[in-house]
């Protein structure tokens, strides 16, 4: 059974919490994006892909996600802690020395639901697109899903990727943009003005579609589903998910600023104020 709007709405809330309290807990980390990405990530683990129990590397008969924009890792930690992947405790371990839970996700210590290493920005529709060729040789009908933030478009690397998996049909591939207009820097605009990025995708002869109010559940599933319908058509497809960088704390919406900045003590108990679930009690 799928949670309902309730749950998911729950399940958001605590999670904003982790990443508050785990980025505060080392004074280091990524909370705006990662706020940003809440309820897309929420929506995905909880509602929208077809996921097995357990965790292994070949991912056979299931759908497999690939985070590129791996500085947001707070929040993909805690919504795969909270999905079943490890303990909700670990979550407590963020950033410190020899723990699997590093500020960018890697493979080498083996921590369930993370499939590639993603420190360095621009790489993740490639192994995307490697995963999403290898279901179809497989004669595995399931999709591949990731996730890149806008300013990570600034990357080379993307565009090389883009372009082979319209030349080669990949259409088992649902590419999501985190079009925020924020990056560690300012605006997107203010460090490297791309134009209109759905019409760069739709140059590269991909189907493109617009959520745009990326963090309402309701609005990110039904875009999702409408994604999920336009796979298996010879294009491979492009969300385009309008989100707001600090979402959910008032304080770190409408800037740039807390890209990469932990709140202070009382910045926190304003922040977890604000998200006020079971007063705490289901936090690790």
């Amino acid at each position: 059974m799928k949670p309902n709007t309730q749950q998911l709405n729950d399940l958001t809330i605590q999670v904003r919490r982790d990443i508050l309290r785990m980025v505060h807990a080392v004074n280091s980390g990524h909370p705006g994006g990662s706020l940003g990405c809440t309820e897309f990530l929420v929506a995905l683990y909880q509602n929208i892909m077809d996921r097995k129990e357990g965790f292994d590397m070949d991912g056979i008969g299931e759908d497999l996600f690939f985070l590129s924009n791996g500085h947001i890792s707070p929040v993909f930690y805690s919504v795969l802690a909270r999905s079943g992947y490890f303990p909700v405790s670990e979550l407590a371990t963020f950033r410190l020395i020899n723990s699997r839970l590093q500020g960018h996700p890697t493979t080498h210590d083996d921590l369930p639901g993370v499939r590639i290493a993603s420190g360095s920005l621009g790489q993740g529709l490639s192994v995307g697109i490697g995963a999403a060729q290898a279901k179809k040789l497989n004669g595995d009908n399931h999709i591949i899903y990731t996730l890149h933030g806008d300013g990570e478009l600034q990357e080379g690397q993307n565009w090389e990727a883009i372009m082979y998996a319209s030349a080669k049909k990949v259409d088992n591939l649902i590419t999501t943009i985190d079009l925020n207009g924020k990056q560690i820097d300012g605006s997107t605009d203010e460090v490297l003005a791309m134009g209109s990025i759905r019409a760069k995708f739709e140059a590269f002869d991909w189907d493109v579609l617009e959520i745009e109010n990326g963090n309402d559940l309701e609005a990110i599933i039904a875009g999702m589903n409408d994604a999920k319908s336009r796979t298996g058509k010879g294009k491979p497809v492009c969300v385009l998910l309008h989100t707001e960088m600090g979402n959910g704390v008032d304080f770190m919406m409408y800037s740039h600023a807390w890209h990469g900045k932990a709140p202070n003590d009382t910045q926190l108990d304003v922040a977890l104020g604000q998200n006020y679930n079971t007063g705490g009690n289901s936090d690790y």
